[in-house]
């Protein structure tokens, strides 16, 4: 899946292109434009029409 309109707040997520930011929960989505709280970076908004976030299940 690509895109924010599967991302909704509290689903978990990667970025592909970080995976050294670990697991990050969805906070909001308003548009393309995602607010993600990664483990090891912190509040991240992301442009999700340039960054397929990848949905991770919650037992990863």
């Amino acid at each position: 899946m690509s895109g924010a309109s599967f991302l909704e707040p509290g689903m978990w997520v990667r970025h592909p292109a970080a995976p050294d930011w670990g697991r990050g929960q969805v906070q909001s989505v308003i548009g393309s434009r995602v607010t993600v709280n990664f483990e090891h970076a912190g509040k991240v908004v992301i442009d999700n029409s340039r960054v397929a976030l990848e949905w991770i299940s919650t037992c990863e």
